[in-house]
């Protein structure tokens, strides 16, 4: 391994479970290695599922990969999402040490893999480092909390607000059809006169450029990343989606709401129509334009990128100074990992079996595989069906 005297170039195996969907995993894996070839270091991504946000990697000239017998030169370290995928990349690349990232209060695959050769547990809020630290158990001196961020080039300011909001968009994966969420917010909006949009995957209106039309919006309905990139462009943000509502973002709240990653722990609210106008009422273009740019002046990319390459080169100092990998305890973590995760296999096996024998019913196979249809390709329903009809 080269492992990096300060200025060398890193070579850095990025894993993920899927690169198919614009969910928040996927494009941070893609802005991170983005910004790691800005650097003149050498990113690689694993993923088993490779889709749309694979191409948009590959695109920039990123190395992607959906087998790891395919990298002929083994990684600096490891940046791991998703237990299984950093297991797989840690048993293919002995001796390589590992960061482990946790973006999920509660999904089982973001539970923190413990295997000797990872030595950080890197938390993107402190939502997620409570889960780690009085959840998981990891100890708090392995832990580093960075926070999400926004790329500031791609994402730029837009003009200033308009005295009052005209036109409001929801930016959610999760909004879409009956969603109690979105009823709410439009009739929120239509009580104050303002046209509403919607963008997102259960919408079937998915934004794979989302910085080319969020300056078109004055006022934005989202969470987490999305939310971050609302802000960073200059529209004011209310803080809402399927698991509840929170508040207008403002620079009275802005430092209490960004460790949280304006995430699960912010959307403390039900989302009812009453809550969001509260909080649409709250409107203020001057106070939402000095949140963009504290938003700009804190949350880039590149500020993110520095702080995780700092880490990677702490980690491969620590396990260089060490007293060596002990291949019979790599052994016994791999086994208590497979162990702990293989009835959460069997559990999706199941499920899956149950969604053949739905697909198999005359009318309601017809209506799932036309509602698959007017999916994207990268759409978990129009995946799964894809899967089952090779069977």
């Amino acid at each position: 391994m080269s492992g990096g005297p300060e200025g060398a170039g890193l070579h850095v195996l990025v894993t993920n479970r899927v690169l198919a969907n614009r969910t928040g995993t996927e494009l941070y894996v893609r802005d991170l290695a983005a910004g790691l070839l800005r650097r003149g270091h050498h990113p690689v991504v694993y993923s088993p599922v490779l889709g749309p946000v694979a191409a948009e990697i590959r695109a920039a000239t990123v190395p992607v990969v959906d087998d790891l017998a395919r990298i002929g030169r083994a990684p600096d370290v490891i940046h791991g999402h998703h237990g299984l995928e950093t297991l797989t990349a840690l048993l293919a690349f002995p001796g390589v040490p590992a960061v482990a990232f946790c973006h999920s209060w509660t999904g089982w695959p973001d539970a923190p893999l413990r295997f000797p050769r990872v030595l950080r547990y890197v938390a993107v809020d402190h939502t997620c480092r409570d889960r780690l630290v009085s959840v998981d158990g990891v100890p708090e001196d392995r832990v580093h909390v960075a926070l999400n961020a926004v790329d500031l080039d791609r994402f730029r300011p837009r003009p200033p607000l308009p005295p009052r909001p005209v036109r409001a968009l929801v930016f959610s994966n999760a909004a879409g059809g009956r969603a109690g969420h979105l009823a709410a917010i439009r009739a929120a909006c239509d009580a104050a006169g303002i046209a509403l949009d919607v963008a997102g995957t259960r919408s079937r209106k998915p934004l794979a450029r989302p910085e080319e039309v969020l300056g078109e919006y004055d006022l934005v309905f989202a969470k987490a990343r999305a939310a971050l990139e609302a802000m960073a462009v200059g529209a004011a943000v209310v803080l809402c989606d399927a698991a509840g509502a929170g508040p207008m973002v403002t620079t009275a709240n802005l430092d209490r709401l960004r460790p949280l990653n304006f995430g699960v722990r912010t959307l403390g609210e039900p989302a009812t129509a009453e809550v969001l106008a509260r909080e649409i009422a709250r409107y203020d273009p001057a106070d939402a334009a000095a949140v963009s740019r504290r938003v700009r002046e804190t949350a880039g990319t590149g500020a993110l990128v520095d702080e995780l390459l700092a880490l990677y080169r702490e980690v491969i100092a620590e396990h260089r100074a060490g007293p060596g990998d002990d291949p019979a305890a790599e052994q016994r973590a791999a086994a208590a990992y497979l162990q702990w995760v293989a009835p959460r296999l069997h559990e999706r096996d199941l499920l899956r079996a149950a969604f053949g024998t739905l697909l198999r019913l005359p009318l309601v196979g017809a209506a799932v595989r036309a509602r698959a249809r007017r999916e994207s390709g990268g759409h978990w329903l129009a995946q799964l069906v894809a899967r089952m009809e090779q069977d």
